[in-house]
């Protein structure tokens, strides 16, 4: 009779008890140092309390009057038109999508999708979006991905009303940490000549992880910052010890990272099970698929996830459309609506990413998307005069949620935009 092979791929209770031997080892120098981290920001209890303050929007429209920002009466603006209802509700949407259709019509609430984009760079874009959404009645992303400079948001006094943006609206955010290979940090790294020696996560060299841990620290306790962006192996376990040591961090995983088959899917979430909490809670909110995904590893992918119980937790991130330069190839355009359409009717808690415009339009810019144009710092923006085609190229992106939005629609698929404006 023939041995069943897969019995050799069980994990023995002895070599996990050497991983927790070490873990818990005081002499365990890279715990140790987190431990101390952590412990310099007042210990756990406090770091989440700080965080949870900061987030609040009493406190953060305080923060905003101490400063006299000039971003207060946008927020003011935002609460005014959420609360007399300025933004299209859903019914009211449907109905402009379906016309009467949309009376009968049922959707899948299990297998909604989160309308994402990326990147939403400066805090007055967000608003020039909300006016667009009011007057053409689209609908405003229910997730926003920053790729901004930290210190470069709090110079210009961005960071803040941001934030208080997100609650206004009810949207999850996640921000990138300056701490990442374009910051300095890997000396043999520049810019785009040495675009290649970025590949496989580099970035958080030799000191670098417990530095990005200390970033995150500061920005949630002073900011109330929780998702952030991941793009290292070392930095996505540090912020899975972080969580098990009780810190409410929260992160996705970068398109940058390679998960772009279920091997790897299950590489990902193996270590999001195996340093989960007592309660099965997990910091890793969701994760990009690499570009070259088709549907059917995003299957395979969707049994991985509901088999290690992450189903609801852990969300599949994917690239509906990207940037028009500088990251994709688009002879074919790229464009996964289709796919998307067609995936999303079977694998639930997906989120629909758009990181460029619709190619047809694309195609046409003057200045298309470009994802270098995430690396500039706002000094260069405005010396060569870029920022309102920058704020094109952002209006385009929300032109093609919104695209999608209206084609998940049609297929009888609900759709999460930002919850506190479209009701």
């Amino acid at each position: 009779m023939a041995t069943d092979l897969r019995k050799k791929l069980r994990i023995s209770a002895d070599r996990l008890k050497v991983l927790n031997d070490y873990l818990v080892a005081p002499d365990n120098p890279l715990v140790g140092k987190l431990v101390e981290l952590v412990e310099r920001y007042g210990g756990v209890e406090a770091i989440n309390k700080r965080a949870a303050a900061n987030r609040k929007l009493p406190n953060l429209l305080r923060r905003l009057e101490d400063e006299k920002s000039p971003y207060l009466g946008d927020i003011r603006w935002l609460i005014d038109q959420r609360d007399k209802g300025a933004f299209v509700s859903m019914a009211d949407y449907r109905k402009r999508v379906l016309g009467d259709a949309a009376a009968k019509a049922k959707f899948s609430r299990k297998n909604a999708v989160t309308l994402e984009i990326s990147a939403a760079q400066y805090f007055p874009w967000l608003i020039a979006e909300a006016r667009r959404s009011i007057e053409k009645r689209e609908l405003m992303p229910g997730r926003f991905i920053r790729v901004r400079a930290m210190k470069e948001q709090v110079a210009e006094g961005e960071l803040v009303p941001f934030i208080a943006a997100m609650q206004v609206m009810g949207a999850s955010w996640v921000e990138t940490l300056d701490t990442k290979g374009t910051d300095g940090s890997n000396v043999h790294l520049g810019g785009p000549a040495t675009i290649t020696g970025y590949f496989g996560g580099v970035g958080q060299p030799d000191e670098h992880a417990l530095q990005w841990a200390d970033e995150y620290l500061h920005y949630a306790t002073n900011y109330g910052v929780q998702q952030v962006l991941n793009v290292n192996a070392g930095t996505i376990l540090v912020a899975y010890l972080l969580h098990r040591l009780g810190v409410d961090i929260e992160f996705k995983i970068s398109v940058y990272m390679g998960n772009d088959n279920p091997y790897a899917v299950l590489w990902t979430l193996l270590a999001a099970r195996l340093f989960a909490r007592d309660d099965g809670s997990t910091p890793l909110v969701g994760f990009n698929f690499a570009n070259s995904v088709h549907n059917d590893t995003i299957r395979l992918a969707s049994q991985v996830r509901q088999a290690l119980g992450f189903e609801k937790q852990v969300r599949f991130e994917h690239h509906i459309v990207e940037t028009w330069k500088s990251i994709v190839r688009q002879d074919p355009p790229y464009d996964r609506l289709a796919e998307l359409v067609e995936v999303a009717a079977e694998v639930p808690n997906i989120s629909a990413k758009h990181e460029g415009g619709c190619p047809d339009v694309e195609k046409t810019l003057e200045h298309p998307s470009d994802i270098l144009d995430y690396f500039l710092p706002k000094a260069d923006v405005l010396q060569q005069g870029l920022m309102p085609a920058l704020e094109r190229n952002y209006l385009e992106k929300h032109a093609a949620v919104n695209r999608t939005a209206d084609a998940l629609t049609r297929a009888g698929i609900a759709v999460i935009p930002a919850p506190k404006l479209h009701p």
